[in-house]
């Protein structure tokens, strides 16, 4: 994939640089020799991925790896945003919502998904439409995955009263967007950048298009996309291929092959003859200036020079930008992205900067500093750097089949899913040269989009030539062998407690799982203590002002190099939390220890970061989100000001940062931080006796000047209060409300409140309350319910969020009280109860088959002084609640008379 899609992907959580693919170490494999279903046919074959086609035309890519208990389906379609006709923008997307709506064997998918534990989701893109689930891998969640898929394909309800509730649903994120100035930005970009090509329609579509699409319209693009010849499936994780391709061919291949002929896209976007211009005018608390230049197709033999061209000038901190703009104090944030597909796109360059800062001299820099990027090639040290970073970041996604399964639908949309080994093979090869050859001819002022229309004798067009066909881009290509490997891992509490070491390594609380990973991956999880309540009065600021320093420079590195440091020993994360490989956890603990013992606070940096938390607590001030989340934390604190926990109005925020003197933190650093009291857990593939001396060498004797003990809190019992809250301007509002409990996580009662809470509004889509304000009623976009205990305090709470336009929160709130009085009085039913334990279960044990996730409730456990143990107790008790038990437990717990409720919108909105 090209670097600059890439760097956009990424800031999606779906890293898809080009990377080493290597194969598990198990007994299963892509079926090479035996026998194919009948009218199956074998196609290409790359590390471990292996291509079919079926006779109705159903590509099927399938990745067997047992190295985790999970498995993805994904099913891309190649259909998006891009296809949509006049009056049906957003047509591709609400047909990704209405394909969770039903079909004649599967009635309700997501209750389906609900009580079999799965992750699921489905994202709509310019060029296609996907949808996955994630879970426990077993012959029954496979097949009934795939099953289901065959059936939605072509067989969904896509009825009319369903259009009617979720319209209003999808209108609601249409809502939520704009909320964000960002996302607003990038809706006005696309329309004004293009002239005709449908990538300058917003993938959400146009409010008018969502409210009044025909369920005729809509009925009639499913029929023409969701068709087999039109799509890929893929499988990844644990499975047996023979068997799922069996499955694969009765389910798929009983739908026939479509006699229609897809519709041609002949649309091409003529070159733009001048700057353009555009200004958004709604309330905020921040500036934006954005650039944007039309750059070739993804498959264009530009696309991976501009990629690089993209992170060298948009990296923080090492890219241009950033020195040009952020280090010198004129914008808070710089960022570049390519935003490209099938079809030419954008490259888009920008800069946040303080509102009550000017903004032209920032665009004037801005322009000048991407304008001239031809004139002043790439030097090695930034070519190596871009190179390495998206290595490391390849390296690691496709060491998780897992991502790589939904990921993938990016390449599938551009005419092959091999084409991401290609540009990762490709990648070293691009040229300083080439780079700034691709920086000077689509880095015009007359490509660029900004500035208002001027008429202008010398245009300086920017050619845009047409990319090759798919064939001959891959052509040459040839593929690579598997050659690394990883162990199945049983994810029970047992297996997870008998293979860990547990030990005390100076102050810290350590445990060592030792595993073969893919990739020699090992995951680590830090905590540590120090202070207590009298001490760290007044330090909340301070504190957290520390912690966020200690990546921007130590006594040997600089910020920038401190990032390559990480970068060179593969690490992802931060001090406290990371990923790197077994070969580099030496060096990576070691250089962690450096950082937390030796951060120098440089006082640059300093004044960067206090401009930023400036910026990011006023954009805040006006936000629904965080003005019903600032006003439940500000009525329930009972705590004196300057207390540690005591919740801070966002003056009181801003006062603090700008008081904020250097030297407090160099001096909470010195006489705070240490390891005389923590606990650290390694998950992943390393030597267990030699990183025991490393922790030693490391940790051993860095202790803590003041005194630390445990920060505890108490439930305390607030009187019911209803607040309104006036959002001026705000196209989306917000609903929040929270219950105090006296409620500590080894009461016997909590595991039976946790399933009614699952049953409640915990159970992600499939839950009573979202059964009502989002699939009934069509109010809410996102919402659920929330049940926290104290683990070594008796602090609970229960709580319940929501968004809807502001014409809506009288509706939301009429909803959520009738389906808390129904749970209350109704009570849950029998087999409410049994999903309930089925997904809780299952995703429990989906967790533990991350190491992250293994090694962050190791440093839980330790804290607590226990083992996985509990975990498995805790299951029991789960397993063994009865239906008595979680009814009275939710009874017991949750007076709706005593709720404390915000509800934050625009006032003049919701009188309409």
């Amino acid at each position: 994939m090209n670097a600059s899609r890439l760097k956009h992907l990424a800031a999606a959580s779906m890293l898809l640089c080009g990377l080493s693919f290597v194969a598990t170490g198990t007994a299963w494999a892509a079926p090479a020799t035996t026998a194919l279903p009948a009218g199956v046919v074998r196609g290409p074959a790359v590390e471990g991925i292996t291509e079919y086609r079926l006779p109705n035309g159903l590509k099927v890519l399938l990745f067997p790896d047992a190295s985790k208990p999970t498995v993805t389906v994904n099913v891309t379609y190649l259909v998006g945003s891009r296809h949509e006709n006049y009056g049906e923008t957003g047509m591709a997307h609400l047909l990704e919502h209405m394909m969770f709506k039903g079909s004649p064997k599967n009635r309700s998918i997501p209750q389906q998904f609900a009580s079999r534990g799965m992750d699921f989701n489905g994202t709509t893109s310019y060029d296609r439409t996907n949808y996955y689930e994630v879970f426990q891998a077993s012959p029954d969640n496979l097949k009934w995955a795939l099953d289901m898929e065959a059936d939605r394909m072509v067989h969904s309800f896509i009825a009319r009263k369903d259009l009617d509730s979720e319209m209003t649903v999808v209108r609601n994120e249409y809502e939520s967007g704009e909320n964000s100035p960002f996302s607003v930005m990038l809706k006005r970009m696309d329309s004004v950048a293009y002239d005709w090509h449908s990538y300058g329609r917003s993938t959400i579509g146009n409010r008018s298009d969502i409210e009044n699409v025909r369920i005729e319209n809509l009925q009639a693009f499913y029929r023409t996309y969701y068709q087999p010849d039109n799509a890929v499936l893929l499988v990844a994780g644990k499975f047996d291929p023979a068997q799922t391709l069996a499955w694969i061919t009765k389910s798929f291949g009983a739908i026939p092959k479509p006699k229609r002929v897809l519709p041609p896209f002949w649309t091409v976007e003529p070159q733009q003859d001048g700057e353009r211009s555009f200004v958004v005018r709604r309330k905020g608390d921040m500036q934006i200036v954005m650039l944007g230049y039309k750059i070739p197709s993804a498959l264009h033999p530009d696309a991976n020079a501009l990629g690089i061209m993209s992170e060298i000038l948009g990296d923080t901190p090492s890219g241009r930008l950033h020195k040009a703009l952020v280090a010198t104090g004129k914008a808070a944030e710089v960022f570049a992205f390519g935003q490209t597909g099938y079809a030419p796109g954008l490259e888009i360059i920008g800069a946040v900067v303080k509102a009550s800062e000017p903004l032209d001299p920032v665009r004037d820099a801005l322009t000048q500093a991407v304008e001239s990027f031809a004139a002043t090639p790439p030097t090695a040290e930034e070519m190596e750097r871009v190179r390495r970073s998206y290595s490391n970041s390849v390296e690691k996604s496709l060491n998780d089949p897992q991502q790589v399964g939904v990921a993938l639908s990016e390449e599938i949309a551009l005419g092959d899913w091999r084409l991401l080994f290609q540009n990762r093979d490709k990648l070293p090869e691009v040229t300083a040269e080439q780079v700034s050859a691709a920086a000077a001819r689509y880095l015009k002022r007359d490509n660029r989009v900004v500035g208002t229309f001027i008429p202008d004798d010398q245009p300086q067009r920017a050619e845009i030539t047409a990319a090759p066909p798919v064939a001959e881009v891959m052509k040459d290509f040839k593929a690579k062998q598997s050659v690394l490997t990883s162990e199945v891992f049983d994810p029970s509490q047992d297996n997870i407690n008998a293979r860990t070491e547990i030990t005390t390594i100076g102050g810290l609380k350590v445990a060592l799982l030792p595993k073969k990973n893919r990739g020699e991956a090992v995951s680590v999880d830090l905590q540590l203590h120090w202070g207590d309540e009298k001490n760290l009065f007044n330090q909340q600021m301070v504190a957290a002002f520390a912690d966020e320093m200690l990546m921007r420079g130590t006594s040997k590195y600089t910020r920038e190099q401190l990032a390559d440091a990480f970068a060179k020993l593969k690490m992802s994360g931060g001090v406290y939390g990371f990923q790197t490989t077994g070969p580099n956890l030496d060096a990576a603990l070691r250089l962690v220890a450096h950082v937390l013992r030796e951060a120098s606070f440089p006082q640059d940096e300093f004044e960067q970061l206090r401009q930023q938390w400036l910026v990011g607590i006023e954009s805040s001030r006006n936000e629904p989100e965080s003005l019903a989340h600032n006003a439940i934390e500000e009525y329930f604190d009972t705590h004196p000001k300057g207390d540690f926990r005591a919740a801070m109005t966002v003056d009181e925020q801003l006062a603090a940062v700008k008081a904020l003197k250097r030297d407090d933190v160099v001096a909470f650093h010195r006489d705070y931080y240490g390891a005389g009291h923590g606990e650290l857990a390694i998950v992943g593939d390393f030597d267990k006796a030699a990183i025991a001396k490393t922790i030693d060498d490391s940790f051993t004797g860095w202790n803590s000047k003041v005194a630390y003990s445990p920060l505890k809190d108490t439930a305390a019992d607030k009187p019911s209060v209803h607040r309104a809250i006036d959002a001026p301007e705000k196209e989306n509002g917000m609903f929040a409300a929270r219950l105090n409990l006296d409620l500590n996580v080894n009461d016997p009662v909590y595991p039976a409140l946790d399933l009614a809470n699952y049953i409640f509004g915990g159970g992600s889509l499939k839950s009573r309350l979202m059964d009502r304000i989002r699939q009934k009623d069509g109010l809410s976009y996102g919402g659920g319910a929330s049940v926290h205990a104290g683990d070594i305090d008796r602090a609970g709470s229960f709580t319940i969020n929501a968004i809807a336009a502001p014409q809506n929160l009288k509706k939301l709130e009429a909803a959520i009280r009738e389906e808390l009085d129904r749970a209350v009085k109704q009570g849950f039913t029998a087999q409410e109860l049994a999903q309930a334990k089925s997904g809780l279960l299952q995703q429990r044990v989906q967790n533990r088959s991350q190491d992250k996730v293994v090694a962050g409730g190791w440093t839980r456990n330790l804290y607590l002084n226990q083992t996985y143990s509990w975990s498995k107790d805790y299951e029991a008790k789960l397993q063994a609640a009865t239906l008595e038990q979680v009814n009275a437990a939710f009874r017991q717990a949750v007076d709706p008379a005593k709720l404390t409720v915000v509800v934050v919108g625009d006032e003049k909105k919701a009188g309409k």
